[in-house]
């Protein structure tokens, strides 16, 4: 996309237009009906401005560009001087050129002549996005976006910070001092690291308790915080009395590479509340104080898990030194929208959209296109790929944050998500892709995003050989993360980086990094746990098709179909060396198959598939609910008993599912002794009569047996499914 720059610079020797003597300068420039303004210097004859504007060339209603320099007055602002353009005569500036230098331009009066004195320095060229100055030019759609609400309409380019596991074991503590001196303390220690606070189990009572309690947190650089450890004694129910406290510095804690062994632990000595933030002389003056004994390390061999599992675009280790080469990069081209909702109708306004984009570390945000329903941004941007399994994500917004918005948040347009390893290399893709919405009131189609992706592999052995290794790094294997801590890390991170990324300028607010990160992932969803059980449903389709052809064949529903399959059987029977190529080859053959229905696109998110076409409002409203529930005890009471009754029913499968396995377990358990007894005598008759009779004499009777035509074949069900329902298992034993 092409843009008219006009870099307004600096003036001087402008003339004095105010009684007073004094002049207050600023300028205007005008193309047709778009017009962008500097800001105005007081009592300045010798201004200095320097900034650009950009003027998109679709856009253009006129061939004159006015450039004009006004006084700034209460009642009605003076006319200067100008300067007039001629498009036809502007020239074309391609990078990497370098910049255009601005000139010394006379300034006119309204008739064409030359004022006496008054001169300007512009510089005004044709350009693309790739100029230099693109970033930071004020755009024509953008003229009504105050000076200190400019920044909020700009693309940029943002970083995650860097997150590392900080893990802590608390091991024990040594002479505690209760406040009460005639009763043992019941100690717990509380550990805050910024907005984290976890907590130890309650100790053995006594004035050396141990814990040996293990607690895990997020640290993001630069390591600012600090860890508040706080020994406290349990006196009452809701009453705790505070024993001892320390703090500790981030950056005095040790880092660890992978399964390096632990560093060791150290004792610390616990001061009370008063001499925490006192001077280190004050603190050397106490005589004798309570200790803690601690271990803690910075965890660099994992990675942190700031992104719902399924959706994750980054899964390298905290460490740059145990981080693998790239395999390739990623090229993004947001190019346009359409068909786009009016989210500011009410307003008299249509939609001021931008977009975006996160892979890995790497946020990237376009710049906001102003009242307008078919955006174009044709913005470009490209990644480092380290694993072809991740999923890059592109969210559109609507900006309400133009002329301030205060607490307004923005709102969601849409979301698209591209996993890279759909994609072929080297390979654009161009496609619409549908921005689809969840609401209370309902599925809301928002329009429609235009975007180029393009994955370009420059290392093809390295990704072949990545589809062979662990996603996760080797310190996730090889000493987990305990589960109870997952969730909890999970949801921490996200709030780091949320936090982090809200305080830049312009900021990328947490409404966005909070949607693109799909934080509210493991909250209860009726319509999630519906959409989860028909991929189960699905999915155990397939199984339920193989199952219903060999039925088919073992009937001799179609005789020509069961001869072919009797020959097949036979001929493997009697060369058994077959068995396994014929697998493969069948395999191989399937694959050849399907390659004709391939995806010509990169999958979509699929309304149907998230049973997000025909979800009850009220279910939506209840997904959409905060934590806890803010709902009237009647609505919360009806949702209860209807997650009561889906609950009952997901019993009742779990438990037979429970059942089948436990009668499986049953079968040498000796829980039954005479159906046990019958199936070991009968395990011995079947080893010898194997043993004694050939194994391609004994596989062909049973093949024949299982394909017997149906005139020999009885409607009862057969022994060995008597035999398997008639085992124990251990519902008999549960407690209703």
């Amino acid at each position: 996309m092409h843009y008219l720059y006009v870099n307004v610079v600096k003036a001087r020797d402008l003339p004095v237009m105010d009684i007073t003597g004094s002049l207050d300068p600023y300028v205007e420039v005008k193309l047709g009906n778009y017009k962008g303004v500097t800001k105005h210097l007081e009592k300045n004859q010798h201004p200095v401005w320097k900034q650009i504007f950009a003027f998109s060339k679709e856009r253009l209603q006129s061939n004159l560009l006015e450039v004009t320099v006004k006084d700034k007055d209460i009642a009605k602002d003076d006319f200067v001087g100008r300067v007039l353009f001629d498009l036809t005569e502007v020239p074309l500036r391609v990078p990497p050129d370098s910049p255009l230098a601005p000139q010394w331009y006379r300034l006119e009066d309204k008739k064409g002549y030359k004022v006496n004195n008054g001169e300007i320095m512009l510089a005004v060229w044709m350009g693309t996005q790739a100029d230099e100055s693109f970033p930071e030019a004020w755009h024509s759609d953008a003229h009504n976006v105050s000076h200190s609400n400019l920044a909020n309409t700009r693309s940029k380019v943002y970083f995650s910070p860097k997150l590392y596991y900080l893990r802590l074991q608390v091991i024990e503590a040594q002479d505690l001092v209760p406040h009460d001196k005639g009763r043992a303390p019941e100690a717990v220690v509380r550990v805050q690291l910024g907005n984290q606070m976890r907590s130890t189990r309650t100790g053995p009572r006594g004035i050396n308790p141990i814990w040996n309690d293990e607690l895990m947190f997020v640290a993001a650089e630069p390591f600012e915080d600090f860890i508040i450890v706080t020994v406290e004694d349990k006196v009452g129910p809701n009453s705790m009395e505070i024993l001892g406290r320390e703090i500790i510095s981030v950056r005095s804690v040790p880092p660890r590479n992978e399964t390096s062994k632990l560093p060791d632990s150290r004792w610390h000595n616990l001061h009370r509340p008063s001499l925490v933030g006192e001077e280190e002389t004050e603190k050397k003056k106490e005589k004798f104080s309570s200790k803690i004994h601690l271990r803690m390390c910075l965890e660099a061999g994992y990675h942190v898990l700031d992104e719902s599992t399924p959706f994750s675009s980054d899964l390298q280790p905290s460490s740059k030194h145990l981080r693998k080469k790239n395999i390739g990069i990623l090229e993004l081209g947001i190019l346009s929208a359409r068909n786009l909702h009016p989210m500011k109708a009410k307003e008299g306004r249509t939609t001021d959209a931008y977009c975006v984009a996160k892979y890995g570390n790497k946020w990237v945000r376009t710049r906001t296109l102003l009242d307008t329903l078919s955006p174009r941004w044709n913005e470009q941007y490209t990644w480092e790929v380290y694993d072809p399994c991740t999923v890059i994500t592109v969210g559109v917004f609507d900006n309400w944050h133009i002329n301030g918005g205060g607490d307004a948040r923005d709102q969601r347009i849409g979301k698209v998500r591209i996993r890279l390893s759909t994609l072929e290399t080297d390979r654009v893709y161009t496609h619409y892709y549908p921005l689809l919405v969840l609401q209370p009131n309902g599925l809301k189609k928002n329009g429609e995003l235009h975007l180029a992706v393009r994955f370009t592999c420059t290392a093809w052995v390295n990704m072949v050989a990545q589809y062979g290794r662990p996603l996760l790094p080797k310190m996730h294997y090889v000493q987990p993360i305990p589960v109870r801590h997952i969730d909890w890390l999970r949801h921490q991170a996200m709030q780091i980086v949320a936090a982090r990324l809200s305080r830049a300028e312009p900021p990328l607010r947490r409404e966005a990094v909070e949607y693109m990160l799909d934080v509210d992932y493991h909250m209860w969803s009726l319509r999630r746990s519906k959409a989860n059980f028909f991929r189960i449903m699905s999915l155990l389709s397939g199984v339920t098709a193989v199952c219903k052809w060999l039925d088919d064949i073992c009937t001799w529903r179609n005789p020509v179909t069961t001869c072919l399959v009797h020959v097949l059987f036979l001929i493997l029977v009697c060369y058994p060396e077959l068995i396994l190529p014929t697998i493969f080859l069948y395999l191989f053959v399937i694959g050849i198959w399907n390659y004709r229905f391939r995806p010509r696109h990169p999958p979509h998110m699929d309304a149907r598939l998230s049973q997000a076409e025909t979800a009850h409002p009220d279910e939506l409203d209840e997904e959409f609910d905060t934590f806890p529930t803010t709902k009237p005890s009647d609505i919360v009471r009806m949702r209860y008993d209807r997650l009561r009754s889906v609950a009952g029913r997901v019993q009742t499968v779990v438990g037979d599912l429970a059942t089948q396995g436990e009668r499986a377990q049953a079968i040498l358990s000796w829980r039954d002794s005479r159906a046990t007894a019958i199936f070991i005598i009968f395990s011995l008759i079947w080893a010898v009569f194997i043993y004694v009779t050939p194994f391609q004499v004994v596989a062909i009777l049973v093949g024949l047996y299982m394909l017997r035509h149906p005139r020999f074949r009885s409607k009862m069900p057969s022994v060995p499914v008597n035999f398997f329902k008639r085992l124990p298992s251990k519902s008999d034993m549960m407690l209703y």
